[in-house]
């Protein structure tokens, strides 16, 4: 009987270590379907939708993680990648794919500069991504100045999308419009989503990455090219962000060089731990990511919903992630003290 009760306790154990996230979630979801009195369907939807490129650029962000590292210059960098995007769709007449390539390459290019130093130069990701967030956002606003207005839609400090060319209505439908009545991005979250958990969990690269940030020492002496992996997540996090920013411009048709992305980094480093990976590296599931967007902005609602001081909403955000964080460090110290 005893032996029954222990593998009942160690499957328990099992399923809140590596679905823990997916409670979490449920539990912020049923305080927020209490404090609304909005809670309809069409409500639910619009959290996956607000969770779209925050969502999609989190999951760049938990790669990264996954190696130990860290990037905070990934609001800059989403800033820089959909002005640039917007002077490119209006340059090539509303060409939408000519745009879509660009926003990609771009980010994958400002991800290398990041990935070349922190990889191969080995400077700490810290210090690199501190300076490159500063560098990016100064860029999307300095050549918001200095580009004809023409090519930033006829405005003096916000980037836009010229309406005359038949891609933007294209552009805007994609960020806007739903399929069988959910959001066409939240959708492309999803997607992104079942990509990376294929990548992190089913190949030979994922095991790298997660090696690499288990034991960076033990992966080289094992041949793993730990500066090539940690190269290449960096360019994946700028891939993703590549992707987040057109996803942005579909939504807003515009990109402030002053406030979009802002913070984000911050946001999705939040999403990363709210879904369970360790900042240390080497622990996590990908999936967990997902719900840890998706978590984050119903915190984010459920604060609009109680009517909070927006002020406010900062400081309660950062309360929380550092209980989760608590929690993180925590919760293997408790579960070594039970087994004794």
């Amino acid at each position: 009987m005893e032996t029954i009760n222990n593998k009942k306790k160690n499957v328990l154990g099992a399923i809140w270590h590596n679905y823990s996230f997916i409670f979490v979630f449920f539990i912020i979801f049923i305080v927020y379907a209490l404090t609304s009195s909005a809670m309809t369907w069409s409500a639910t939807m619009n959290i996956l939708r607000h969770s779209a490129v925050i969502g999609i650029i989190s999951l760049g962000m938990g790669m990264v993680c996954l190696t130990g590292e860290i990037d905070l210059s990934a609001g800059s960098t989403l800033a820089l990648v959909s002005g640039f995007s917007v002077v490119v769709f209006n340059a090539t007449s509303g060409n939408i794919f000519l745009t879509a390539i660009f926003a990609i390459v771009f980010g994958a290019l400002l991800g290398t500069v990041n990935g070349l130093l922190v990889g191969v130069v080995k400077m700490p990701s810290f210090i690199v991504t501190l300076a490159t967030m500063l560098i990016y956002r100064s860029f999307s606003q300095y050549f918001c100045q200095h580009i004809s207005k023409e090519l930033i839609g006829g405005g003096s400090s916000v980037y836009r999308m010229s309406n005359k060319f038949s891609g933007y209505e294209l552009m805007y439908s994609l960020g806007n419009n739903k399929l069988a009545t959910i959001p066409i991005v939240g959708i492309v979250l999803i997607i992104f989503t079942a990509l990376f958990v294929y990548i992190l969990e089913d190949t030979k690269y994922g095991k790298k990455i997660y090696a690499t940030g288990s034991s960076e020492k033990g992966a080289f002496m094992t041949g793993i090219n730990v500066k090539a992996v940690k190269m290449s997540v960096f360019v994946i996090m700028g891939i993703m962000v590549g992707v987040a920013a057109y996803l942005w411009i579909c939504m807003n048709a515009s990109s402030d060089p002053a406030t979009t992305g802002s913070s984000y980094e911050m946001y999705a480093i939040a999403a990363v731990v709210l879904g369970g990976i360790a900042m240390s590296g080497g622990r996590g599931r990908m999936l967990g990511v997902l719900f840890g967007s998706l978590s984050y902005t119903v915190i984010d609602k459920i604060i609009i919903a109680l009517k909070m001081d927006s002020l406010i909403n900062n400081a309660i955000k950062g309360i929380i992630l550092i209980v989760v964080i608590l929690i993180q460090i925590a919760a293997p110290q408790i579960k070594e003290k039970l087994k004794k």
